[in-house]
């Protein structure tokens, strides 16, 4: 019995481990995929912001966020509590007394490897924001955003559904987060686009929008890539455990599904811009693989692969149509973020009931609404405080010259602008 325990402890916590270095992987193609999609002149800057909002989430979810988020006694199914730091970890000998057949009861990997698996989420939420906001807002603002965010506005959310709290005890489901994660994200970005403005040139006094292209696409292209491998973590890992042949099973049919959400959401994306646009867009088709991953996060186990690809190809198609929806509102999103994450988000939790019995669409809207409310105005209280007492937009100058140099001191691509320059 206790080899048995053993045994299965040690692989569900390697598989969780592995599970969260793939979301961290995460990190990177999202930052590719911003540099990609921002101007040159704005590149060091968004990667400056990517890897120190990871290190911040990490920071934060360490210092308080993991306990508002799985709080050991909440104080109502409202509100968590408040408590510090990270707890022991499990104990090895009442790990070992646990019955071995008995269904998954919380014992069966380490905490710790619980707490690297959320804290990787948390930075996938605000990594969202990041490029939503590009190319004119400030570093420092934006980084004490990111404080408050990863700290307190993403964990109290998601005590409400994955900590047990009423959107839980309604029955709304969220598998790994088209919700909890990446319509929290794309929240907390609308709120802070609509107090910042679009960037200088996008939209003309005489109605016309105005594209301004990345200036790196093989570079986005890649990024699209890697977060596509790190969606295996992000919905394979929340499956929790994968030691007994069900629980491998249910492994297998997330990852099979997940990646034919994204091949559905590429292909949809792609035919829906040459009807409509005229051209096979890039920056269609990498948002509609994003698409297709976001729209079967909430629910990636229940339906067949055909299902699954069905799914992400409305995810695909409705990302093609919020982007233009956006810029027609004049709403600034130079990366896609919002409709990529919000919009298809959305679609995603309502889209659960289709293939799962047990969740009801009244459960799903009330959780949507929830999330989507709570962190937009919550959020756009923090983007108002800091715009009012730092402000959050680069000056007109800094943004013409590039934030590269206003808020890094240095370019990305020194030789090429350098040269530009003769």
């Amino acid at each position: 019995m206790e080899d048995i325990l053993n045994l299965r402890y040690a692989l569900d916590t390697f598989y969780f481990l592995v599970s969260g270095a793939l979301v961290m992987w995460m990190a990177a193609g999202f930052a590719m995929l911003e540099a990609g999609l921002v101007r040159s002149k704005n590149t060091t800057e968004i990667l400056t912001k990517n890897i120190s909002l990871y290190a911040i989430a990490c920071i934060m979810y360490m210092l308080v966020g993991y306990n508002i988020m799985y709080p050991g006694e909440a104080v109502s199914a409202y509100w968590p509590g408040m408590s510090f730091l990270l707890g022991a970890d499990n104990n090895p000998a009442e790990v070992l007394q646990t019955d071995p057949g008995a269904w998954y009861d919380g014992s069966y990997y380490s905490v710790r490897a619980d707490f690297f698996f959320q804290v990787v989420f948390v930075a996938t939420a605000m990594s969202i924001v990041s490029g939503a906001v590009a190319e004119r807002m400030k570093l420092w603002p934006f980084l004490a955003f990111c404080v408050v965010l990863t700290g307190f506005i993403y964990p109290i959310q998601g005590f409400w559904k994955w900590g047990g709290g009423f959107l839980d005890e309604l029955g709304f489901n969220d598998f790994a987060g088209s919700g909890v994660v990446h319509l929290t994200g794309a929240s907390a970005a609308l709120a802070g686009v609509l107090l910042l403005g679009a960037r200088k040139g996008k939209y003309s006094k005489d109605g016309r929008i105005n594209a301004i292209p990345g200036a790196n696409m093989p570079l986005a292209t890649l990024g699209t890539f890697i977060l596509w491998l790190g969606w295996f973590g992000f919905n394979g890992g929340s499956e929790l455990i994968v030691s007994n042949v069900g629980e491998a099973n249910a492994v297998a049919a997330v990852f099979v599904n997940t990646n034919a959400a994204a091949a559905g959401g590429v292909a949809a994306a792609l035919i829906t811009a040459r009807l409509f646009l005229g051209k096979a867009d890039l920056t269609m088709t990498l948002n509609g693989a994003i698409a297709g991953l976001v729209a079967i996060t909430a629910e990636p186990l229940a339906p067949s692969p055909l299902a699954a690809t069905l799914i992400g190809a409305a995810g695909g198609v409705l990302v093609v149509f919020s982007v233009l929806a956006l810029d027609r509102l004049k709403i600034d999103d130079p990366v896609g973020a919002i409709s990529a994450h919000g919009t298809v988000g959305m679609w995603g939790l309502m889209a659960v009931p289709l293939t799962n019995g047990d969740a009801s669409f009244s459960a799903q809207l009330i959780g949507l609404v929830t999330i989507l409310v709570f962190v937009f105005v919550s959020s756009l209280i923090v983007w108002a405080i800091l715009k009012a007492i730092v402000g959050i937009r680069v000056s007109e100058e800094d943004e013409f010259q590039g934030v590269d140099v206003a808020e890094c001191g240095m370019e990305a691509y020194p030789e090429f602008t350098t040269a530009a320059n003769k």
